[in-house]
């Protein structure tokens, strides 16, 4: 039985701080998916739009993405190798979602430019986790 290699400290960090940034991820989601009723009526009629036009595949988009992105993080943590097709699916699920919040539901147009600025950081940390991963199962640092 071959023993895996010690990691150095800074693997430990980087994959803690992607759980970390990705349960933030789940509990925005939580946020959304679980908004009263009187905080929505509390909103600006342009934001509760968006709410209300939320369709279920976006929203779904958005689970597989916060919660893959968890799962992979945590799976990187145990070191196991199925952190790669877990974050490969996280990433598709921001696709989706960014696809729908950006092009379909416009946010840009009510949050601002400002808005497009979220996005762009989570697909490329979710990209930089996927191809992270594959790195380091390629060392055998993951398996």
């Amino acid at each position: 039985m071959s023993q895996s290699p010690k990691l150095p400290v800074w693997f430990w960090i980087v994959a803690a701080l992607a759980l970390i940034w990705n349960l933030l991820g789940v509990f925005a989601y939580i946020q959304q998916m679980t908004i009263s009723d009187e905080a929505l009526a509390a909103l600006p009629a342009a934001e509760r739009a968006l709410y209300d036009a939320y369709p279920a595949w976006a929203a779904a988009a958005f689970a597989v993405a916060v919660f893959g992105g968890a799962a992979g993080s945590a799976l990187l943590l145990l070191r196991n190798k199925l952190a790669i097709p877990v974050f490969g699916a996280s990433l598709a699920g921001i696709a989706v979602q960014m696809v729908h919040s950006l092009f379909i539901a416009n946010s840009v147009a009510v949050y601002g430019p400002g808005a497009a600025i979220m996005p762009v950081m989570i697909v490329v940390i979710s990209a930089a986790l996927l191809w992270w991963s594959m790195q380091l199962k390629a060392k055998g640092w993951i398996g």
